[in-house]
């Protein structure tokens, strides 16, 4: 790594499983992201710290493990960016510690969690406050016909959304538009003018795009629907709860249900149809394709400005989502579904793809990035550098263990088991998933394995941040 005055490019895409072609399903179509996992480091064993968009994605940006409430909601860097209760004179994130040392920092799009980098209710108006105030020079994204960026994020293509039909509106759609009919085109637009300014100025960027596809309501336009025979989409592997746990580890897709419309509610006492499941697997694979075609768009630019041979590109998605795994539609569970999600981190000097099958969490990001442009790390970061992983996969000093934590629950991810243990009244309290023998998590061994918990339960101890403590 010569040149340590590297720009950085990080994508962040929206409730993006990897189901990509690039980790191994064949189904989805996502050429332009195989096409950078071909040459990257692509990490299949990376989880989230927190399976909520917001607190994943203060996680990442801090580089911190959630220690108070506020940091496992969708408010996390509202309340905790906020810069009157600001502390001492740690950056707020690591784009922060870019900006002061001399790189010119831009964010378009989503990348915590307001949609437009600003702070504001769901329903408006547009405020002026900035939801990361201190580490951007400058944010940009283009509503387009919806007004505002929440609008904008739960857009349909006549340019109503979820909030402005009150939620009496279908969980997909698919519009006969082009791209720029649905917003993440015009962010990929915004993005790309943007990447060809930057490549004329000689200050270094460290430059964020945020998509919103997959996220609900799945809306994408028609072409992208048309990649796919929805009669042959398979359905998940574990369409029943586990055995041997409580429901309350589960949820009854509250978010998904705002979406009125449907034919049908999400619910754990039954299965949606098979019919329904696959209409809405098949949304779900055209939003990836549609989003994978913007990322192709932002690459492409990268690559004609000639600004690819000096940038670090970053692609990272907030979370995994359950597809009907154990009757569940969303995120916001302490399963592997919801807490495993897409990294793959791509240097100058990479031109082949390097498959990490090591344990890595979303806290590992911030570090990495510091280091290979040679910048100080924050004091608070949790998380380790990946450049040891970068440089040999198999590095023996590495720990393979992540944490996780929603639901009053701690999670823990080995590479042969899952612990989880939660803070509730409602038994059983404690999880374990042998993935040696059940990769799916459909059977809670936790009763008849005392003497594994008994060995996991100090690693899992360091994971105990007090989040929970009463």
């Amino acid at each position: 790594m010569h040149n340590k005055r590297y720009n950085v490019l990080l994508i962040c895409v929206d409730d993006l499983m990897p189901e990509l072609g690039c980790y191994g399903n064949s189904i989805v179509k996502s050429p332009y992201i195989d096409s950078l996992a071909a040459r990257s480091a692509v990490f299949t064993k990376h989880y989230v710290t927190v399976p909520t968009c917001g607190a994943s994605r203060y996680s990442l940006l801090r580089s911190t493990l959630p220690r108070t409430k506020a940091a496992l909601g969708n408010e996390a860097a509202k309340i905790l960016s906020d810069p009157e209760t600001a502390i001492g004179n740690e950056p707020e994130t690591f784009i922060e510690q870019y900006r002061r040392n001399g790189y010119h920092t831009v964010g378009i799009g989503k990348i915590s969690h307001s949609p437009d980098g600003y702070r504001y209710p769901y329903a408006g108006p547009k405020s002026d406050q900035r939801e990361l105030p201190r580490s951007w020079d400058e944010v940009s994204f283009n509503p387009g016909k919806w007004g505002h960026g929440w609008n904008a994020f739960f857009a349909y293509a006549d340019g109503e959304s979820r909030i402005t039909m009150q939620g009496e509106v279908p969980p997909y759609e698919a519009a006969d538009v082009p791209d720029e009919g649905y917003p993440d085109g015009l962010t990929a637009a915004l993005a790309v003018d943007k990447l060809k300014m930057l490549a004329r100025q000689e200050k270094p960027f460290f430059m964020g795009v945020g998509f919103f596809k997959p996220h609900l309501p799945f809306n994408a336009p028609q072409q992208y629907w048309d990649l796919y025979d929805a009669g042959h989409l398979p359905l998940t592997a574990v369409p029943n709860i586990p055995a041997n746990i409580n429901l309350a580890s589960l949820h009854n897709s509250a978010e998904f249900n705002q979406y009125r419309l449907g034919e049908e509610s999400a619910a754990l006492d039954q299965p949606l149809s098979d019919g329904y499941a696959r209409k809405l697997i098949h949304g779900y694979y055209a939003c990836i394709s549609y989003v994978d075609a913007q990322v192709g768009k932002v690459l492409q630019a990268l690559e004609e400005t000639g600004l690819a041979d000096r940038t670090v590109v970053v692609l990272w998605s907030d979370h995994g989502w359950h597809l009907g795994d154990y009757r569940v539609w969303g995120k916001h569970t302490l399963f592997d579904r919801a807490l495993r999600s897409v990294l793959m981190i791509k240097t100058p000097a990479m031109s082949r793809c390097k498959v990490v099958n090591r344990i890595t969490s979303t806290i590992d990001i911030g570090p990495t990035l510091l280091e290979l442009c040679d910048l100080p790390p924050l004091s608070q970061a949790d998380g380790r550098s990946l450049i040891p992983l970068l440089n040999d996969v198999q590095d023996k000093a590495w720990a393979d263990v992540a944490y996780s934590y929603y639901n009053h629950g701690i999670s823990m991810v080995t590479p042969q088991f899952r612990l989880t243990r939660y803070f509730r009244k409602e038994q059983p309290v404690i999880e374990l998933y042998d993935h040696a023998t059940d990769p799916l998590e459909t059977r809670n061994i936790a009763e008849r394995s005392p003497d594994i918990i008994r060995q996991l339960t100090p690693l899992w101890e360091r994971g105990n941040t007090g989040v929970y403590a009463k």
